[in-house]
């Protein structure tokens, strides 16, 4: 899944792509590049970030969609947390909901369940707003899983088609909640359940690593992401499609 901020606020590429035109550009090379879906946002949830008008958000991603869905055979998704946003998205052309408050609006769930479209489930603690000044967990594995279980269920009881659950790294964890989490990948996939991880370029790779611009985390974006293969995530959510696609195939040749 390749990552398309039309936003002039995200932590990585802020600005770049809030142009409709360049964020459109930037979705068609993705797509060239081997992304098998094209997330399209506009509303910045990094750490702190502020909300933004459901209007606004519309008016930043809706012509990004119209333009990818007639010049590339990705799938596109759209990743809001606004049920309006998310309906208008899908009658623009969109295929699927990434939403990163884990579908709590039960109008988002009706959305994607009337008109059919699968959804990307995310666990997050919190808001962006406030989500990194002290997050606590007695269990993080568990207390993570069972959310996602929880809502992967009222998601299928709501008519959505099919689910994928991301754990959310970054999103109101420490440094140490990230690496439970990634470790316990298999037991979140068991029973056949599709897991996306989305770690590129975040600040747990600069905490481990050491101090680095988000656009110089790609190595370990993709280290994170291999191990997130090897451990049967159906998708990882990237910035650096072409190195992930790359690094994916020696990866796939090597463990046959």
């Amino acid at each position: 899944m390749g990552i398309i901020n039309a936003t002039p606020d995200s932590f990585s590429d802020g600005g770049a792509f809030y142009d409709a035109g360049a964020a459109a550009e930037h979705g068609r090379r993705l797509a060239a590049a081997g992304a098998l879906i094209l997330d399209v946002g506009g509303e910045s949830t990094r750490p702190g970030a502020e909300p933004v008008r459901v209007q606004d958000e519309a008016d930043r991603v809706l012509p990004v969609i119209r333009a990818l869905a007639k010049d590339t055979d990705a799938l596109i998704s759209i990743d809001s947390r606004k049920p309006e946003v998310a309906h208008e998205a899908l009658l623009a052309g969109a295929h699927l909901v990434n939403d990163v408050t884990g579908f709590r609006d039960p109008e988002m769930l009706r959305v994607c369940g009337e008109a059919g479209a699968p959804v990307v489930i995310m666990h997050m603690q919190g808001d962006p707003r406030t989500m990194q000044e002290d997050p606590f967990y007695a269990n993080v594995v568990a207390e993570v899983h069972d959310y996602l279980l929880e809502r992967e269920w009222q998601a299928l009881k709501a008519g959505v088609p099919d689910v994928v659950l991301d754990p959310g790294i970054g999103f109101g964890k420490t440094t140490e909640h990230n690496l439970e989490l990634l470790r316990s990948i298999p037991q979140l996939v068991a029973g056949g359940r599709k897991v996306m991880i989305g770690a590129s370029r975040k600040g747990v790779i600069a905490a481990i690593a050491g101090p680095s611009e988000p656009e110089g985390r790609d190595p370990g974006s993709i280290a994170i992401h291999l191990h997130a293969a090897a451990g049967s995530a159906a998708l990882v959510r990237v910035h650096d499609v072409a190195g992930h696609v790359q690094a994916l195939r020696v990866w796939e040749r090597l463990h046959g």
